[in-house]
């Protein structure tokens, strides 16, 4: 290389850091490429907040058990969707009504109330709050935002006659009654049509206590069929204070509502169990879907809902083999508990031969069928 081209690349670099001096001086520099700021996550939605009014006590072993154990299905289903809450012990008053406008005011939009007597009130709160969802259990009215949902209760009561009408050797049934309305009336009925298919011998008697849930009448009540006579005692109270009298004196008795094994192992015959949770799930998905909307639902052993479960093994085999048949038969339609010729205590015919009830005709029964003894009260 010559002197010459050594001093111009000399001289082209000296420009060079000159330039770059110049550019420093004023100010001026390259800035790096900026990163993207990473796109914002999407709100994540608010739970459903869902409220439960129980009329009993959770630990109730029965119906209010029952609730309770649909409710934690729920739980399981949905999982961070929703917030669910109940309220125990809330009686069929005024102050059922406080409790659930309570509820709305702690930002609930679903709220099931469990039982019959909540129905007047839980109307009331629907129509000041129709931006909250309302689901009535056994009940018969409904509104824009209230729906009403029930379970065949009858049908485990008749499976529950089935196998009392074999294992009573006094011919002489039970029933612990709770409150005179519709629903309580068919199941004594249905219980006593189901042991009558199999024994045309037995009669019932029935105790009314009057209320859901009072274990200490409920044990005097059985007790007072006990000393009359019956053998084997159904129910349609809250508590397991039935079976529990029937373990202590020597009888048989059944479990309502929830699996009651465990109250009375040498009593019990089986349990007239509900299950809630395919509804409340049915329920609680249609509220999130936005699919939510008024009816009626009745549901029973073809929905999942009701069931004969813990048979004891001293039933015969025969007996056994015929609840399952029954249970068959109410799953695809071709069995009906309420058939004709049916005829009341008084001989009166109420359903003709081959007759099948509808629900409206199920939903109005006021009167003992023939074989159950005694007056329904305010009749």
């Amino acid at each position: 290389m010559t002197d010459l081209s050594k001093r111009s690349i000399v001289k082209m670099v000296a420009l060079t850091a000159v330039a770059a001096a110049a550019l420093v001086g004023c100010g001026k520099k390259e800035e790096a490429p900026k990163a993207e700021a990473p796109a914002a996550a999407p709100a994540k939605a608010e739970p459903l907040k869902i409220a439960f009014a129980y009329v009993g006590p959770v630990g109730d072993g029965g119906w209010t058990f029952a609730h309770d154990n649909g409710r934690k299905e729920v739980e399981k289903a949905f999982g961070d969707k929703v917030v669910t809450s109940f309220v125990e012990k809330v009686p069929e008053s005024a102050d059922a009504e406080r409790v659930i406008r309570d509820m709305v005011g702690q930002g609930n939009k679903l709220i099931f109330g469990t039982t019959f007597g909540y129905m007047e009130p839980m109307l009331k709160v629907a129509a000041d709050s129709k931006d909250v969802k309302f689901e009535h259990a056994t009940g018969y009215k409904t509104a824009d935002n209230m729906r009403t949902y029930d379970s065949r209760t009858y049908e485990g009561a008749y499976m529950a006659g089935v196998i009392a009408g074999k294992m009573t050797k006094t011919n002489t049934l039970g029933v612990v009654a709770s409150i005179a309305i519709p629903e309580v009336v068919r199941n004594i009925n249905s219980f006593t049509l189901g042991a009558q298919s199999v024994n045309p011998k037995v009669k019932t008697k029935v105790v009314w206590v009057n209320e859901w849930f009072n274990p200490p009448k409920e044990t005097e009540a059985a007790t007072s069929l006990i000393n009359g006579g019956a053998d084997v005692l159904m129910q349609n109270t809250d508590s397991s204070a039935v079976l529990q009298t029937a373990e202590k004196m020597g009888k048989r008795a059944f479990g309502w509502d929830s699996d009651m094994t465990a109250y009375g192992p040498k009593a019990h015959l089986g349990s007239a169990v509900i299950n809630w949770g395919p509804y409340y799930v049915k329920a609680v998905g249609e509220a999130l879907e936005g699919k939510w909307s008024t009816g009626q639902s009745w549901w029973g052993v073809k929905e999942g809902a009701i069931d004969m479960v813990n048979v004891a093994a001293d039933v015969p085999e025969d007996t056994q083999k015929k609840i399952a048949e029954i249970k068959a038969g109410l799953k695809d339609g071709s069995f009906s508990i309420w058939k004709g010729p049916i005829v009341d205590q008084a001989g009166k015919e109420v359903l003709a031969k081959d007759a099948v009830a509808d629900d409206k005709f199920l939903g109005g029964v006021m009167f003992y069928v023939k074989g159950v003894e005694g007056k329904i009260p305010g009749k």
